[in-house]
Order: C-alpha cells, then sequence, then structure tokens
C-alpha cells in the first residue's frame, strides 16, 4: 500500500498512529485502502454507494476538505507508521450541525488495523475535538445491529444505546435496523477527568 510522506497537519494517536485530515492531497493513498476494504464498509453503510473512481475519490476528498473549512464536517484518515510516513489504514469523521450542537459519528477501518485499539484511540481524539474545541453538545453512532464490535466500541467511549430505527437501513438484501447510540459532553468529560 502506498504511504503518505507529507501532510499539513497531524494529531497523534501514541507513537504508532495517526489522524491526518482527509483532503485531495492523500488521495491515491486513500483511494487504493478504500477500494481494499469496499467491500467491508459497504456491508455495514448501504451509502457508500458504487466503489469509486479515482477521480470520484478526489473530489470527495476536495468536498470533505471544504467542509471541514466550513465547520460542518470534521473528516480524517487513520495513518500507521510505516517505512518513509503513514500506510493509512481507514477512517474517522463527524458530520456537525453547529446550531443544534449535535455531530454524528462514523469510521471505518480496515482488517490489518483491527484489533489494536486504533478505532477507539481514533474516536476518542474525535470526541475531543467535538465536546472541546467544536462545543458539541451531543454525538450520535448509528450502528447495524449486527455490528458487534462497533457496539462494543460504543459502550466502551461510554456511549448510551437510546433506541432502533426499524428498518432505517436500505441494503441489497432488504431492509435493516439501525441502534442510535448518544453520549453527551457532561458523560466525555465526566469519564475522562472524573
Amino acid at each position: 500500500m502506498r504511504t503518505v510522506t507529507a501532510s499539513m497537519f497531524t494529531c497523534p494517536l501514541g507513537d504508532d498512529a495517526v489522524l491526518i485530515p482527509r483532503t485531495p492531497a492523500i488521495a491515491a493513498a486513500y483511494h487504493e485502502v478504500f477500494l481494499a476494504n469496499y467491500e467491508r464498509i459497504t456491508r455495514w453503510n448501504p451509502t457508500a454507494g458504487d466503489a469509486p473512481s479515482p477521480e470520484d475519490t478526489r473530489r470527495t476528498l476536495a468536498e470533505a476538505g471544504r467542509a471541514w473549512v466550513e465547520g460542518t464536517r470534521l473528516p480524517l484518515a487513520i495513518g500507521v507508521k510505516a517505512e518513509g510516513g503513514w500506510r493509512l489504514v481507514g477512517s474517522v469523521g463527524l458530520e456537525v450541525d453547529s446550531a443544534a450542537g449535535t455531530g454524528e459519528a462514523g469510521y471505518w477501518l480496515d482488517a490489518s488495523a483491527e484489533g489494536r485499539g486504533l478505532a477507539t484511540r481514533a474516536m476518542s481524539a474525535l470526541l475531543d475535538e467535538a465536546f472541546g474545541p467544536l462545543g458539541l453538545h451531543r454525538v450520535e453512532l448509528r450502528i447495524d445491529p449486527a455490528n458487534e464490535p462497533s457496539r462494543k466500541m460504543a459502550r466502551r467511549l461510554g456511549f448510551t444505546q437510546e433506541g432502533v430505527l426499524r428498518e432505517a437501513l436500505a441494503f441489497a438484501d432488504g431492509w435493516h435496523d439501525e441502534l442510535v447510540y448518544g453520549l453527551l459532553a457532561e458523560e466525555w468529560r465526566g469519564a475522562t477527568r472524573g
């Protein structure tokens, strides 16, 4: 896999991993890892659509960069140490509704990166930003009930399962329920500082 050798900004996740803004600067590496994980991503996310072309990926990353500047999204890639830079192994992001003081988070990981705590570390950094500088009151996760690893991570991070959206996800095999998990700023601050 390609490595990302330079980025204007990285957020460390310990000595072995970083968060990198999802912008066109990482388009080739991001496209490669996204395509390698396309089936894994669409297993849980029916909105991923058709497999993107390199130009689709570049356009999507440009939109993500603009949304970051506008304050409506926090789009990040997860990178692990590799010779000469960082190897992208996933993505974490936050859709922001500033007026409501809320956000909806999501993530995905390459199979090679699972079981190392990367998703939890990336989500923790995202939540620190959401409830710190962004000043959000609430963050949601929406998870397919069959996605037990994501459900476990949500509970580990202090999210509360709040409800079920019945048949809310349209997959090729039919309609799936979607679980809604919520976390409030005071709960995150209490868990991390108390």
